[in-house]
């Protein structure tokens, strides 16, 4: 059916870029995203582990000032020599801070100003000591602390002591850079490595494209052969699939052109070579008798021959230029809804003329309103050359019927043109519809036909998706059983 052009989609104006491109994006952007997570992931198991390692150390220097806490007289007593004291305060990595706490809040040794533990600090459940590990702030520096209960007593008391052991970050801050650094660097090289397959993979998979292009690019303009499928993957296969029938239609165009062509260039040389002929033939008579009244006479009859011959050629020209509008769907007002009823009663009346001059009964029956969809061009088109030609191949006293039809159960319209004619004998039914074929009888009938007219209608019918019919007429007889023409259309 003759369809109207679409718009062009928004996206269809926008240039889409290299595929190779987009496909290295798409892979590689959301592994990037996932090696991010995963670095990060790595980085945060990382330093929970380094916490444990760190906080265990923490935890022996604790314990082991812990067990240098006693009670000597009724007070608690932390007796820490000078070179554990050394060793508390300075650390190859950074500085360790202590605090003793006697058991009734008293500070015993170390530094009285280290942070107090934080009433909310939950104990740690990894160390079966009574624990806590809490971060603080001392001197403007972060620090790691562990505040360790430690029962003391004596033969006049009992209570609990608090030891406090902190160190600054600096060994953990230097242990999570080179965690970091060491997992940033892997991951690198993991999407350096992963980004080198991944471009070698795509060029690997888009070879067979990049020779199916190289195929395409060095085709000749008349080679329209189909392409290969099998060469491709098999997703790119419908595509294959769709340019082979693409140009398999474009050949049928250019086939279908060249015979319109042929046919038409043969078609109109003979007319042609007549007239020149004949305007020949009217200036050697001028020449021979210039003031001869009988040379003007005649003249007058090559010149009436020569219009007459003039009046066919623009007449097939005519019909030919139908024929290959109709052909290749040339539209001019594109597919709207069309009353077909409209249609054959105004063809009707322009022909009512020429019905009447041969004595002929032209008769109209039609239901109002039947709408097809097409062009209405093409349509009057259609319609006018079924009527002429049933006119023409109509004796005097005959009669032709227009008739149109609504057929809403099978949603098609039907359109009949019978006539009382000579009728095509059925062998000569399907020959009728090839440009240029006339039967028999016709050009009994008819010397002067082109032999167009059912061609141009079978043509436009075909891009109309109509289903079209030819029979004897309903009311025939064996001396002249008529022809009906029926073509039944698509209803909107």
């Amino acid at each position: 059916m003759i369809r109207a052009s679409k718009p062009a989609s928004p996206t269809a104006t926008r240039s889409l870029g290299s595929l190779r491109t987009q496909l290295l994006r798409w892979l590689l952007i959301p592994l990037l995203v996932l090696v991010g997570l995963d670095a990060f992931s790595v980085y945060r198991n990382a330093l929970d582990v380094a916490d444990l390692a760190y906080d265990r150390a923490l935890l022996a220097s604790t314990r082991a000032l812990a067990e240098r806490v006693s009670v000597v007289d009724g007070k608690v007593v932390a007796d820490v020599p000078y070179v554990a004291l050394d060793s508390f305060e300075t650390d190859t990595l950074g500085r360790i801070y202590y605090k003793v706490t006697g058991t009734r809040g008293e500070f015993v040794s170390g530094y009285e100003d280290l942070p107090a533990l934080p009433p909310n600090v939950p104990r740690s459940e990894i160390y079966p000591a009574l624990v806590r590990f809490y971060h603080a702030d001392y001197h403007g520096q972060p620090v790691r602390i562990a505040a360790l209960y430690q029962p003391v007593y004596d033969d006049s008391m009992r209570g609990i002591a608090l030891i406090q052991v902190g160190e600054t970050m600096d060994a953990r801050s230097d242990l999570t850079r080179k965690i970091l650094f060491s997992t940033l660097w892997r991951q690198g090289l993991l999407v350096t490595v992963a980004a080198l397959l991944v471009w070698f993979a795509v060029r690997f998979v888009l070879r067979p494209l990049m020779q199916l292009k190289a195929e395409v690019e060095a085709r000749s303009p008349t080679d329209l052969a189909d392409f290969d499928a099998d060469r491709v993957h098999k997703e790119v296969r419908p595509l294959v699939a769709a340019m082979n029938g693409y140009m398999g239609r474009l050949q049928a165009l250019i086939t279908g052109q060249r015979r319109f062509i042929a046919d038409a260039s043969h078609q109109l040389r003979t007319p042609l070579t007549v007239l020149k002929t004949q305007a020949e033939l009217a200036l050697r008579e001028l020449d021979r008798n210039p003031n001869d009244a009988r040379a003007w006479r005649d003249m007058r009859e090559i010149v009436e021959s020569i219009a007459g011959t003039t009046d066919s050629t623009v007449h097939l020209a005519n019909r030919l230029l139908t024929l290959a509008r109709a052909e290749h769907g040339v539209v001019e007002s594109g597919v709207v809804p069309v009353s077909l009823t409209d249609v054959v009663r105004q063809v009707g009346l322009e022909l009512a003329r020429t019905a009447v001059k041969k004595q002929i009964d032209l008769s109209f029956d039609a239901d109002e309103g039947v709408m097809v969809n097409g062009n209405a061009l093409l349509l009057h088109e259609l319609v006018s050359n079924l009527v002429d030609n049933a006119i023409h191949y109509t004796p005097a006293h005959g009669r032709v019927i227009l008739r149109v039809r609504r057929d809403d159960a099978a949603q098609r319209a039907l359109l009949e043109v019978e006539d009382s004619g000579m009728g095509i004998p059925a062998e000569d039914r399907e020959r009728v519809f090839s440009a240029f074929y006339r039967s028999p009888s016709a050009q009994q009938q008819n010397p002067g036909g082109a032999g167009l007219g059912l061609s141009i209608v079978r043509d436009i019918a075909l891009s109309h998706d109509a289903q079209m019919k030819l029979t004897a007429a309903e009311d025939g007889n064996p001396a002249c059983p008529g022809l009906k023409v029926s073509i039944s259309f698509p209803m909107p």
